[in-house]
């Protein structure tokens, strides 16, 4: 038995407790999911109990252990042993359950429930945060750890489902976690063979254990999950294998303890019943009312004077090490804090001014290149990959080298002595992307990677729960428009751009040149509450020049005047335009300008959302009232009309396959159509 609150209850009555309250509660708010708490509550004590390294005092110490709900329906689970563990989850909240402003909400929230890792409901993507969460722990220990100094040692614990591995992303990270070796991940399968629908037998005929063993990994059971001696067992087992991660089979009983619930599809999603919950009581001998907990049971699963003991420890054993090793403490500290280095800002301003020096005709995905070389060099935190796109996505540098892992489980260190910081993440997006929360999650590492925008519909759903969970992860999309040619429509990005730019807290950046673009990575850095989406260009895009830099960062600013093509008065109109377009954009101008003296300001506008954050000062300074505006993107036209434009140039047809400029003049990007555009627009004034 590992440090642990004393067991003065014994575990049948540790988990009843966590049966009751599962009841209570979800018949309290009328809604939710009993069933899969009340088979799992064994597991948990045989977990919770016995193994699981926490402070319920300090959720946030670097060492702990981390936990993850991946089958996140059965909140109450993890809200009943938060609660009993010792965490601020006071009884009220339970009470509270999936009300508004609880801390209960319906599946476990990050930064909302103390002791919450991650916000999991999405099946699948719990388990491969905790990938994420298992690999950013073996890296860092390869990074810090010295001999005699261990100061990252710590275990990923994960609970999951029949859903969760039903989901493809389950797959890919499965997958990986073998591959890498994660000897500290540790799944236990709570395999009770039911889902919504009923038996999963007809439709889920995997055999799991073939599986998880085809993929590398250490496969104990089937064990009985009600019997916590034989889980611990388990547990301790898997925590001896250094070369493979662990998956305990563990077959539970849906609604363990109800007489007419259990094993059926009706104690999945929906409360049990006063009538059902009188005879649980009954068959489990807990005779107290609802929500009531006896003094021996909290006594029995308190882990508050056994958490702070271990993080006495862990201290103690952290002061040693930053004696040996001051400089490694302190950029230990600085890392888990997730501050950015005190030279940062200078940093970001050479990598701005050194493009806007060179203004080097290149595509925005090599531009994007160029700033990583200088910012990956400065933070040894970046933690880049691409899934299977290095060469297309060009998230490598000279910083990175390739993330390797040998038979041992050991990261390998290449002929520099450096550990690897690029990922290959094979042809799996979601995945990379699922896995990377959980890198931010954990702390210590700033996670980008790389693919196709067209293919971010495939990351969706992880870049949406990035930005819920207010995370800093960095997705670098390349090959952003139909500018890529001749791969045709699957692979041109038509209503991409828009779609990622509604996802409330994630910023989307689509540069035009260097300068955009090292701004635009500086900002994603500097953005620690919310991720970040670059939209990068196959296709070189000459330098757009520039006065000064100093308003790239607010998404939006006037990059030409009338002024600057020979035109001594005031603009007539206004023309938006983002990336590779912006180049069209100054070329109408110059055009409207030369040929039918029309004076027109462009407007590059490569953030629309840090946009959307500044005064409405200057908002109308950039885009003053009473100019008619022209908006040109290729992508679908509906997104710009919020910023009151009277015009859009856009696509709202799928591609075609053919060369570039055949394409853009194909569909009207080109300098002419969009000086005709603006001539439109100013004759209906």
């Amino acid at each position: 038995m590992s440090d642990s609150a004393v067991v003065t209850a014994s575990p049948l009555v540790l988990a009843n407790a966590i049966r009751a309250l599962a009841m209570d509660a979800v018949q309290a708010a009328n809604s939710g999911h009993p069933g899969a708490p009340m088979g799992m509550a064994d597991m948990a004590v045989a977990l919770w109990g016995r193994h699981l390294k926490h402070n319920p005092v300090n959720p946030h110490w670097a060492d702990r252990d981390r936990f993850v709900l991946s089958n996140g329906h059965g909140s109450m689970l993890i809200y009943a042993l938060l609660h009993l563990t010792g965490y601020a989850l006071p009884i009220e909240e339970l009470k509270n359950f999936r009300q508004l402003h609880s801390k209960t909400a319906g599946h476990p929230e990050v930064g909302i429930t103390p002791g919450v890792e991650t916000t999991t409901g999405p099946l699948g993507q719990g388990i491969t945060n905790a990938v994420g969460m298992a690999l950013a722990e073996k890296l860092l220990a390869a990074e810090f750890n010295r001999p005699g100094h261990t100061v990252v040692d710590h275990h990923t614990y994960v609970f999951l489902g029949d859903g969760c591995l039903m989901e493809g992303i389950s797959h890919e990270a499965v997958a990986l976690a073998g591959a890498w070796k994660l000897n500290k991940l540790v799944a236990l399968y709570d395999d009770n063979g039911i889902s919504i629908d009923g038996k999963v037998t007809p439709w889920f005929i995997d055999n799991t254990a073939l599986r998880f063993a085809a993929c590398g990994w250490n496969v104990i059971g089937p064990i009985d999950g009600h019997d916590v001696d034989a889980v611990d067992r388990a547990i301790a087992d898997a925590k001896r294998h250094a070369d493979a991660p662990s998956l305990v089979i563990c077959k539970t009983h849906i609604g363990k303890g109800s007489p007419n619930r259990a094993n059926t599809a009706k104690a999945h999603g929906e409360p049990l019943g006063p009538d059902e919950i009188k005879l649980t009581r009954e068959a489990l001998g807990w005779s107290h009312e609802p929500f009531v907990i006896p003094d021996e049971v909290y006594a029995g699963w308190d882990a508050k004077a056994a958490g702070l003991s271990a993080e006495a420890d862990w201290n103690t054993r952290f002061d040693a090490y930053r004696a040996a090793h001051p400089e490694l403490a302190a950029e230990f500290l600085r890392r888990m804090k997730g501050e950015l280095p005190k030279n940062f800002a200078q940093v970001a301003v050479d990598a701005a001014v050194q493009a806007h020096t060179k203004a080097e005709t290149v595509a925005s995905r090599k531009a994007s290149q160029l700033a990583l070389e200088l910012f990956t060099a400065a933070l040894p935190e970046l933690l880049g990959g691409s899934a299977d796109l290095t060469g297309s996505n060009l998230t490598n540098t000279k910083a990175t080298p390739a993330l390797r892992v040998d038979l041992a489980g050991e990261v390998v260190r290449d002929e520099q002595g450096r550990l690897g910081r690029h990922i290959n993440y094979g042809v799996r997006e979601f995945g990379m992307a699922a896995i990377m929360n959980g890198v931010a999650l954990h702390g210590g590492y700033i996670p980008y990677g790389g693919t196709f925008l067209t293919f971010s519909d495939y990351s969706r759903n992880a870049i949406r729960m990035a930005a819920l969970m207010k995370q800093r992860v960095i997705h670098v999309f390349t090959h952003d428009s139909i500018g890529l040619g001749e791969d045709g429509p699957t692979h041109q990005s038509i209503e991409h751009a828009a779609s990622l730019r509604l996802i409330p807290n994630l910023d989307v950046w689509r540069p035009a040149d260097t300068a955009e673009t090292a701004v635009a990575w500086a900002v994603a850095l500097e953005n620690r509450d919310k991720p970040t989406a670059l939209l990068l260009s196959r296709q070189n895009l000459p330098y757009a020049p520039k006065k000064d830099l100093s308003d790239i960062a607010k998404g939006a600013y006037v990059l030409a005047e009338p002024a600057e093509v020979g035109l001594k008065k005031k603009a007539q109109a206004v023309i938006i335009a983002t990336g590779s377009e912006v180049q069209l954009a100054l070329k109408a101008q110059e055009l409207l300008a030369k040929a039918h003296g029309i004076a027109v300001r462009v407007v590059s506008m490569p953030g629309t959302n840090r946009f959307d954050r500044q005064s409405a000062a200057y908002k109308k300074a950039v885009l003053p009232a009473g100019l008619p505006r022209v908006a040109v993107e290729m992508g679908v036209s509906d997104f710009w009309w919020k910023y009151g434009v009277s015009a859009v140039v856009g696509i709202d047809t799928y591609g075609e396959s053919a060369p570039a400029p055949v394409l853009f003049k194909h569909f009207g990007f080109t300098p002419e159509n969009v000086a005709d555009t603006v001539r439109a627009v100013l004759a209906q004034q």
